[in-house]
């Protein structure tokens, strides 16, 4: 192997919602983390999703670099937070690039031909003053709704595009339906420039306007920057898992279930674990494991999308309100209502019908997280009931509501139980694939098959 090389296990958790990647390396750390929305061709989620993990790597390997150096001391931490706002900054004005030449590109000979020559000068202005937002939009303390680019570039798409057709006097409808077409193309492909260049030009800008850094320590950040982005992260071996692991063009062998790698993943975050609750966006799964973290059994859901995330996904769109908007306001109550259906269609029926009665909102929707652990202790006692320790994984873990009544409804059932909820929770099941990829490579496995 070269010595600029360095070997990597690779676990792809593909979910209803989201598809994770996680990076190990051969003593068992993680080094990258990825995450994009899943798409209907799961196999380049999967890419991008990897994609993004090799990036977070990058960063773990500046880290390292830049810590043995030690040349910025107590601020590194606001170094990498700098270079990681510029290296996406980058990528943004790229991808938004590669955006504006695809919705160009496509109006000839189209529907709107007679207006192609319009339409081209409103959309490079709507271009132009997108480009001009970006820097602010990834400055320190932006907030964003959503890091996926789709997300981020779409709500100032449209309010850029609606503003430049109505002072043009014209269809804003036009506008969209390019926009429309070409996303899908662009958001299914990687930027088309070198990651290294990213960074060499994002590290450019930071140390430009960094202040206290002498010439010597940028040419030692440099150098290590530099470094680090040198050493090729080799895909050793590969396990897909998730929802949608039976797209993948991998032979079985390079393919395990959800169960497994969510059980073998807790147990990698918490060796203590041995009851895990995953709740993602399609499923919800109860699972024991022993001191090694394998299962020893486990309950799903049935096909119905009550006590899933999905569930969250349809009451968010019954409110008119963002998904990420329903833990906050759930934490607003002090008296969850009592929802009498877990059927999902049934609950936005009575939601309907309590908000028409003048029940408090945050009461409503605390109830619908309450009714949502329940229905998750349920398939948890079905399996062999909350044990000591116990692990809370999947998306829905990062809802600081469901995290309440889980604590709430354990304590009630089962007395004080050690809960594990860890923020990179939505990786476990990515985190266990991994590891299984590391132990196949270790038992003498080929790594055939890789994405």
């Amino acid at each position: 192997m070269n010595a600029q090389a360095m070997k990597t296990f690779v676990g792809i958790d593909l979910g209803s919602t989201t598809t994770k990647s996680v990076l190990l390396d051969e003593s068992q750390r993680v080094i990258g983390r990825g995450i994009t929305n899943s798409r209907s061709n799961y196999a380049t989620a999967a890419r991008v999703a990897g994609e993004e993990a090799r990036v977070d790597g990058r960063f773990t390997l500046i880290r390292r670099t830049l810590t043995e150096g030690g040349l910025l001391g107590e601020g590194l931490e606001d170094f990498l937070a700098d270079l990681e706002r510029s290296f996406r900054l980058e990528q943004f004005i790229e991808r938004l690039d590669d955006l504006e030449s695809t919705c160009i590109g496509q109006l000839k000979g189209g529907r709107f031909a007679a207006l192609e020559d319009r339409l081209r000068e409103a959309l490079v202005e709507t271009f132009r003053r997108l480009r001009g937002e970006a820097p602010e939009m990834f400055a320190p303390g932006a907030k964003r709704k959503s890091d996926f680019f789709r997300d981020i570039a779409g709500a100032r798409f449209y309010a850029n595009a609606e503003t430049v057709a109505r002072e043009g006097a014209f269809p804003y409808e036009v506008l969209l339906n390019a926009y429309d077409k070409a996303i899908i193309d662009v958001e299914n492909r990687p930027p088309s420039g070198g990651l290294n260049d990213h960074f060499r030009r994002a590290l450019a800008r930071v140390l430009a306007s960094a202040d206290g850094v002498g010439a010597g320590a940028a040419d030692g950040i440099r150098a290590g920057v530099e470094s680090s982005i040198g050493i090729d992260l080799e895909e050793t071996y590969l396990v897909g898992t998730g929802y949608g692991r039976v797209t993948l063009p991998f032979s079985k062998e390079h393919i395990r279930s959800e169960i497994l790698c969510h059980g073998l993943g807790a147990h990698l975050m918490y060796p203590r674990t041995r009851t895990v609750l995953d709740i993602g966006g399609q499923d919800t799964k109860g699972i024991q494991v022993d001191d090694h973290g394998i299962v020893t059994s486990f309950q799903m859901n049935d096909r119905c999308a009550a006590g899933c995330g999905r569930y969250l996904g349809y009451i968010a769109d019954e409110m008119n309100m963002g998904l990420h908007e329903l833990g906050p306001m759930a934490m607003k109550s002090d008296r969850p209502a009592r929802i009498n259906s877990t059927c999902t269609v049934f609950a936005g029926a009575e939601l309907r019908d309590r908000l028409s009665l003048g029940e408090k909102r945050e009461d409503i929707v605390a109830g619908l997280h309450r009714a949502i652990i329940l229905r998750a202790i349920s398939i948890i006692s079905r399996s062999g009931g909350v044990t000591n320790e116990f692990t809370f994984t999947g998306g829905v873990a990062k809802n600081q509501a469901a995290v309440r009544e889980l604590r709430q409804v354990v304590n009630e059932n089962y007395g004080e139980v050690a809960i594990n909820i860890n923020p990179d929770s939505i990786y476990t099941g990515a985190l266990g694939a991994a590891e299984f990829a590391r132990r196949a490579y270790e038992g003498g496995a080929r790594p055939e098959g890789r994405a």
